[in-house]
């Protein structure tokens, strides 16, 4: 893991525009941004197209492109990293789903294999339903949930991130699970 200092000073040369430092700040960080994104993927299904490599390569280009110099901190970047990731996966999902439907298909033979990669689709669209949901409510338990979850973010980076204790995130993080368990419960059932 690279020393937070330089990761912090390389932001702070990006957001005031000194050249390469976007791209020493890409590399210093590449693995720990490749562990994020396995993180994400862990739970993908045989045949997915997206890998770990594909997933940050797509999250720094989509971060290089809006954020330009936002970032505060190491933490804040995570958070904007994780956030950039889901987003990604989301919209690759939304593809998955509408190729399912018809989109750009060729008839072929069902097999049992593709219904696998089309229920992780729908259950990272369901997740990020809940989310939005969540949001509505509640939005920072909606950003602990996407720093945690998808950005893989400590409790104490949390609290940093979001200027309010640990014990909050602890509690925080426990609201925001059972409230996702209920709502994707529910659609479960229905």
């Amino acid at each position: 893991m690279p020393p937070e200092n330089e990761v912090t000073r390389l932001l702070l040369a990006h957001r005031r525009g000194e050249k390469g430092a976007t791209d020493q700040l890409f590399e210093l960080v590449y693995e720990e941004l490749r562990a994020l994104a396995h993180r994400q993927l862990q739970y993908r299904r045989p045949g997915e197209t997206i890998n770990t490599t594909a997933l940050v390569h797509e999250a720094y280009l989509k971060m290089v492109d809006h954020e330009q110099g936002t970032w505060q901190d190491r933490a804040h970047f995570f958070a904007v990293t994780a956030r950039a990731m889901r987003h990604i996966l989301v919209d690759y999902a939304r593809m998955v789903r509408a190729e399912k439907r018809g989109g750009q298909a060729q008839r072929t033979e069902l097999r049992t294999s593709a219904l696998k990669g089309e229920s992780l689709s729908a259950e990272i669209l369901d997740l990020d339903e809940a989310l939005a949901q969540l949001a509505q409510l509640n939005p920072r338990l909606a950003e602990i949930v996407e720093l945690r979850f998808f950005g893989g973010l400590s409790v104490e980076e949390i609290a940093d991130v979001l200027n309010v204790s640990s014990r909050t995130v602890d509690r925080d993080w426990y609201k925001a699970k059972a409230f996702l368990y209920l709502i994707l419960r529910e659609d479960e059932d229905a």
